[in-house]
């Protein structure tokens, strides 16, 4: 029996965000930095070195960043980092309250319309965040007590997909697939409980057909890493 498997696709489209030095970060994180090594024509060549933490831009976590004895990034298997992708739009949501959070009921409308949800699928979730990227002070929309509001999964629905649908992770357009009065981390926890896909800042979710599409995940394979900047290519039908 063959282990071959075919993805067919019309179109590659990048999931990430360009890395430059005024993107949207998490309070607290390190600054991004370039520094120039080498440059034309003095040394031969051009080269810069630089500087980020694990978790900004768009990036993936791992389980070490919530759990002490969890695996750090490098030993995601090549394997789980290639995977298909479904995209719940919560947009019109999401414009009305920016606190709102995927729901059960949310789930089984898109089933409705499109089907179950299949095995070993990461959900992604298009809030329209994305659009929101070149202003760092909407991204993070953070009130005067520096509570951050932007909308993600809820728990209850996080919980459905991992037990009912057995996902393979998730992912989201916002700085974090909880939202951002969810202090707990309560998505994250759950699904790298279960060394699971956890993408954020993702961006060009508009491009993408609700089913269908393959990521291609690229890891910085970081030893020991909470989590790594990555490039997401979604391979479209």
């Amino acid at each position: 029996m063959s282990n071959l498997k075919a993805i067919a696709y019309s179109r590659v489209i990048h999931l990430s965000h360009i890395i430059d030095l005024d993107i949207p970060q998490w309070p607290g994180d390190p600054t991004v930095e370039f520094t120039c090594v080498a440059q034309l024509p003095d040394d031969g060549y051009y080269l810069r070195r630089f500087s980020m933490g694990e978790h900004s831009a768009t990036h993936i976590n791992a389980p070490n960043s919530f759990y002490q004895s969890g695996i750090g990034i490098d030993q995601y298997p090549a394997q789980s980092l290639v995977v298909p992708a479904v995209v719940i739009d919560i947009q019109a949501a999401a414009a009305v309250n920016a606190d709102y959070t995927l729901t059960v009921d949310d789930i089984l409308a898109w089933e409705a319309q499109h089907g179950e949800i299949p095995n070993g699928h990461v959900v992604l979730l298009h809030t329209g965040w994305q659009n929101k990227w070149s202003d760092k002070n909407a991204f993070l929309n953070q009130n005067a007590q520096g509570i951050m509001h932007f909308p993600g999964f809820g728990s209850e629905a996080t919980q459905f997909l991992l037990n009912e649908r057995q996902i393979a992770g998730v992912g989201i357009d916002t700085h974090g697939v909880d939202s951002g009065q969810d202090t707990n981390f309560t998505t994250n926890r759950l699904v790298l409980a279960q060394q699971g896909i956890v993408l954020e800042n993702l961006t060009n979710l508009d491009q993408l057909p609700a089913k269908g599409s393959n990521l291609a995940i690229s890891i910085l394979r970081l030893r020991g890493g909470s989590g790594s900047p990555v490039g997401v290519l979604a391979l479209v039908p």
